[in-house]
């Protein structure tokens, strides 16, 4: 589901044919994302290129993820969100929880 790479010791997933952030793949998406939260200091982006959709499972999962981040003295920020979850997510306050970028260069550029 999630396709990984490193760039100078930062994890970035990305998803692979996925448009649909939801209760079907919510839980597979939390113990996929854990594998590489197991070290502390962390700092993993998730790319959401693609995502067009999200529902509050997943919105769920990506709040589970953060929480695992934290505890684990990590940094987790996302990016690439379509207009349409970026709205839902300025509607769920959640601007405020999430750390976002408008890409994952941006991304990069604030772990620096």
């Amino acid at each position: 589901m999630l396709k990984h790479e490193t760039n100078n010791g930062i994890e970035i997933l990305k998803f692979m044919d996925v448009s649909k952030l939801n209760i079907l793949i919510a839980q597979s998406l939390k113990e996929e994302v854990a594998q590489y939260l197991t070290k502390a200091n962390t700092k993993l982006i998730l790319d959401l290129d693609g995502v067009e959709y999200v529902d509050s499972s997943g919105f769920g999962a990506l709040l589970s993820i953060l929480r695992n981040a934290k505890n684990n003295d990590s940094q987790f920020k996302i990016c690439n969100i379509s207009p349409d979850v970026l709205e839902l997510v300025k509607l769920l306050q959640l601007h405020n929880v999430f750390d976002i970028c408008e890409s994952v260069e941006k991304c990069l550029e604030t772990f620096e």
